[in-house]
């Protein structure tokens, strides 16, 4: 038998593991909805100006990013893009919400946003925190 470390696993490798955690877990919770969704908006000229990525799973709407240009800082599209993605969680069924997030990024944002931290690693990933906060989706 080989181990193999790969710091550049290709898409192939990733889907191939995690298919298999998938099936290894459907015994236990069964085969719960999943979708990968996403929810971004463009400038006139096509760019990016902002986005969030995340999934639904069961009643959870887990949040993987959430990006705004810095052109666009205060002006509302973070909570926009986080709404929109909230609402069309809810129109599929989930009831909460997951988000982690670094100390030096957007506690304070998603507090804004009705979010709870429920819990924070220190020393994250070497002197920060990880801070995973929830919503009801109400």
């Amino acid at each position: 038998m080989e181990f193999i470390i790969s710091e550049n696993p290709s898409s192939e490798d990733v889907d191939e593991i995690y298919q298999g955690l998938k099936r290894h877990n459907i015994p236990y919770i069964g085969d719960i909805k999943e979708s990968h969704i996403a929810c971004f908006t463009n400038s006139n000229d096509g760019a990016k100006l902002g986005g969030i990525i995340g999934r639904t799973w069961g009643s959870w709407l887990l949040i993987k990013y959430l990006w705004v240009d810095e052109t666009c800082h205060k002006q509302g599209m973070g909570t926009q893009l986080l709404a929109t993605l909230e609402n069309y969680a809810k129109e599929s069924g989930c009831r909460f919400s997951l988000v982690d997030t670094m100390s030096f990024q957007a506690k304070p944002f998603y507090e804004k946003n009705g979010y709870q931290c429920k819990m924070t690693l220190d020393e994250y990933p070497a002197e920060g925190q990880l801070h995973f906060m929830t919503k009801e989706l109400t």
